[in-house]
């Protein structure tokens, strides 16, 4: 029997490309990262201002996530922060932590965690009307407008009328600063997007929360809130708030996003934002006693669909994916 010659020898098939699998079950895992992570840091702020002052709760996550994001990002990044990019950073962060996140924080202290999430949905709402109404801005299509509609009557029915369906409306300050919060984080995410930025998006976002978490610790001391903090008196189910919302909100829920932002289009980015409060409504009512009443379960569906309508528009008529940026809770 001859022997077997290289060219003899049968060949094994060629191994299938594992590394399309592992991307695209990389991606699945993130966008469930995101999904579930950041739709959970509605309940665990809630938990946290339980005995957090709720600037000190919201400054202490997005500053120690910024001191350790920094010098890691700057190192692998190479880049050097310019002038005009710190100052990118600077206004953005106030924007989007102090006046978005710190609010949501506080508010949360009269508002139910669910609810919260609700309202914050409609900072894409707030997007494209910001976006209409600046120098050059284009009329959105009619499907987009109807979405408008919606989700300013949700809001209306979140607050009113009294005893609809036998249960009262939302704390009415509480619901105008979470307004307020979505507004200010789409004016912040507007600017940072058309002003110097790092190429790095996680550097970016290092110095938005250095910046962001500084600016709330220090208006915390303004506002008198380090009289109120009584390390003592704080309960281990907020400290471990204030952990969930350090590593698994910020610290993986941000590198999670950021990787979808690279290698998802931006209608499949913008899912998060009907997906979250869902997540937050359930989390709120199955962990946190809050109900579901008539009313939520109404202003639920008109909100989200009023989110549905404007994200799942053709791509020229939707935010870019790098502007569809995490609402003020989450963040």
């Amino acid at each position: 029997m001859p022997a077997e010659t290289p060219e003899t020898i049968p060949k094994a098939p060629p191994k299938a490309n594992a590394a399309p699998a592992r991307a695209s079950s990389l991606l699945l895992a993130s966008f469930a990262a995101v999904y579930i992570l950041w739709g959970a840091t509605f309940f665990a702020i809630r938990i946290g201002v339980e005995s957090f002052p709720p600037l000190v709760l919201a400054g202490l996550r997005h500053l120690s996530v910024g001191l350790v994001f920094y010098p890691v990002f700057r190192r692998a990044s190479g880049e050097k922060p310019t002038p005009g990019q710190w100052r990118t950073a600077i206004i953005s962060g106030v924007l989007l932590l102090l006046c978005g996140n710190g609010t949501v924080s506080w508010a949360e202290k009269v508002v139910p965690s669910g609810i919260a999430a609700l309202l914050v949905a409609t900072v894409t709402l707030w997007m494209v009307l910001l976006d209409w109404f600046r120098p050059g801005g284009s009329r959105p299509a009619p499907r987009v407008l109807a979405g408008l509609a919606l989700g300013f009557a949700g809001m209306a029915l979140l607050v009113g009328p009294k005893h609809l369906g036998g249960a009262e409306r939302v704390n009415p300050l509480g619901a105008f600063a979470l307004v307020l919060a979505s507004l200010a984080w789409a004016i912040g995410s507007i600017y940072s997007k058309h002003h110097p930025i790092p190429n790095s998006a996680m550097l970016g976002v290092a110095m938005q929360m250095i910046a962001g978490g500084t600016a709330l610790l220090a208006v915390a001391g303004i506002s008198g809130e380090y009289r109120e903090l009584h390390l003592a008196q704080i309960t281990l189910r907020s400290w471990l708030a204030l952990g969930y919302l350090t590593v698994f909100g910020s610290a993986l829920g941000f590198s999670a996003y950021i990787y979808i932002l690279k290698h998802g289009t931006a209608a499949h980015v913008a899912t998060y934002a009907f997906v979250n409060p869902v997540v937050a409504l359930f989390l709120g009512w199955l962990l946190g006693g809050e109900a579901l009443t008539l009313r939520t379960i109404l202003a639920s569906a008109v909100i989200l669909t009023a989110v549905i309508l404007v994200i799942t528009m053709p791509h020229k008529n939707l935010i870019e994916a790098d502007e569809a940026i995490p609402a003020p809770g989450e963040a």
